[in-house]
This record gives structure tokens, C-alpha cells and sequence, in this order.
């Protein structure tokens, strides 16, 4: 049905299109890592007194329907009421840095601390859309709580032009799941800093000592697990089974299994400091040759 000349409705692209005329490709959902959301917070720390906000690139993989941020850094940048500047040369400057030692990651967007999304942002946007064409930037707002009455959050965002014939200023920010992933290695630091009332005092046995308490925790709740199926009080889950076996592995069925592995583990270790007793004496001889 054709729109008459005084309607007020906006013509909003589904698949707005790169800078080639190619249909970009729009992701579905975000992963981003801890060490990107530390960067960004350290970043809106050092920030100065006359910044309302901070923004950055974000680097990392993607797929066709998913985006992986790893990290991100800092990207100078000024913004009052009339105008808003961009340090584009710091910006490809910062990533040919990255790039020498994360090869495998690449521009996928940028971030902004706050939730405030204006014209300035589309600008942003319109920029960083550029660099990762023919695939589409991704937007991440991180909120930091410290606005009264706002809670710490972040949210993931897609850009879509407005309009038959868009500006770059015009555009709507469409909001996309955004999921916290990280490694099992980040595990303990997390749980330390998500903890209620973590102590500064705290030693590097201290937060051993509680790792290990944790993986206690977990082993004995494994074992009575187990023994609750072995008694019959519980019906054993295959799926969990397998599991466990595959992380203890086969070797435990069979008589000295674990003192079998035990030997072989020892035994590499004395070959590693075998061969590293060597090349100190060849080095030490070659010195004395020398003199």
C-alpha cells in the first residue's frame, strides 16, 4: 500500500548496505570477554574530569551470525555540545600494534561507556562501519552504575539507516543478546572480584588455598554424587557418566592405572631437567672455551 506525501512513517533498511553497494553482514548475537570489559573500565577510570563518556575499538572474531569480542582498546576522542572528533590516525595506529600481536583478530566494532545513544553515536558508528566493511560494527554500551539511579549493565547494538536516501547522523540502534564468556583460567580472578567483601590483604597462598578449597568443594560433591548411585538412592544420568570418565580417564579401570601415569609423568620431568642440566654445561663449557 503506498504511503501518501504527508505520512509520518520511517522507511528503516533491514540490510543496510556497505560502502561497495554489498549487502553487509548483520550479527544476531555478541560474546564479549572479561579482558575487553576490564579495558574498558580501566579506560573510563583515567578519563578526565571534562569526559561524560569514553569510546574505543573493539577487536576480535566473527562469524556469519556472531561476534567474539577479546579486547579492545582506547581511542582518543572530544565531544562537546556542537561537535564531536575522533583521533582516527591513534585509532589505525593502536590497531596496527594489535594486529602485530593478535594476527587473528580484527576491527568488529566499538564501545562507549553510559547508555546514552545521539546523534554523535550514529556518527561513531557510520565510522567504525567503515572500517569493518563489508561486515557491520557492533555497538557495546557499557554502563558503569555511578548515574544515580542507573544500574551496571551493558548492552550490545546494530546500526539501521533511516530513510529512503539515509545520512550518516540518521540511524536506529537495534539492540542484540550480549553474552559474558571467559575461559576456565579466568574462573578464580572473577570469582575474586565478584566476591562481596574481597580483602586487598589477601596473599598469592591465600587465593591458592581458597582455589583449592573450591575444587574440594566440587570433588566431594562429585563423590557423593556417585555413591548416592551406587546405593540406589538416585538414578544414575549416562550423559554424566560419560563425562566423568572421559575427564578421569580410562586408565583408572586398570590395575596401576594412576601409578602407571604417575611414572610417566615423573619420567618426562627428569628428561626435561635432564636436557636442561646439559645445555647449561654445554653453554658453561663454551664459555670457558672462549676466555
Amino acid at each position: 500500500m503506498p504511503m501518501r506525501s504527508s505520512s509520518s512513517a520511517a522507511y528503516i533498511q533491514s540490510t543496510p548496505p556497505s560502502s561497495n553497494g554489498v549487502p553487509s553482514t548483520r550479527p544476531t548475537s555478541l560474546t564479549i570477554h572479561p579482558s575487553a570489559l576490564f579495558s574498558i573500565l580501566d579506560h573510563y577510570l583515567r578519563r578526565t574530569d571534562a569526559q561524560h563518556r569514553v569510546i574505543g575499538t573493539l577487536l576480535g572474531t566473527r562469524t556469519d551470525s556472531t561476534v567474539d569480542v577479546k579486547s579492545a582498546f582506547a581511542v582518543l576522542h572530544s565531544e562537546t555540545d556542537e561537535q564531536v572528533a575522533v583521533d582516527m590516525d591513534y585509532h589505525r595506529a593502536m590497531y596496527d600494534l594489535c594486529a602485530r600481536v593478535r594476527p587473528n583478530e580484527t576491527i568488529v566494532g566499538w564501545y562507549s561507556t553510559g547508555s546514552d545513544l545521539n546523534t554523535y553515536s550514529a556518527l561513531i558508528q557510520n565510522f567504525y562501519s567503515q572500517e569493518t566493511a563489508p561486515n557491520q560494527a557492533v555497538h557495546v554500551a557499557l554502563d558503569t552504575g555511578t548515574e544515580e539511579g542507573k544500574g551496571a549493565g551493558v548492552k550490545a547494538y546494530v546500526s539501521s539507516p533511516v530513510g529512503i536516501f539515509p545520512k550518516p547522523e540518521n540511524c536506529v540502534f537495534v539492540p542484540i543478546p550480549c553474552e559474558l564468556r571467559f575461559h576456565e583460567a579466568e574462573r578464580s580472578g572473577l570469582d575474586l572480584l565478584l566476591s562481596p567483601n574481597p580483602s586487598s590483604n589477601q596473599t598469592d597462598l591465600d587465593v591458592l588455598a581458597s582455589s583449592l578449597t573450591d575444587v574440594q568443594n566440587m570433588l566431594n560433591r562429585v563423590l557423593a554424587y556417585v555413591q548416592s548411585v551406587l546405593r540406589g538412592e538416585v538414578v544414575g544420568d549416562k550423559a554424566v557418566g560419560r563425562y566423568l570418565m572421559d575427564v578421569l580417564g580410562t586408565g583408572v579401570e586398570e590395575d596401576g592405572g594412576w601409578t602407571a601415569g604417575l611414572q610417566d609423568t615423573l619420567m618426562i620431568t627428569y628428561l626435561a631437567n635432564l636436557v636442561r642440566s646439559q645445555a647449561e654445561v654445554s653453554a658453561r663449557l663454551a664459555l670457558t672455551t672462549a676466555a
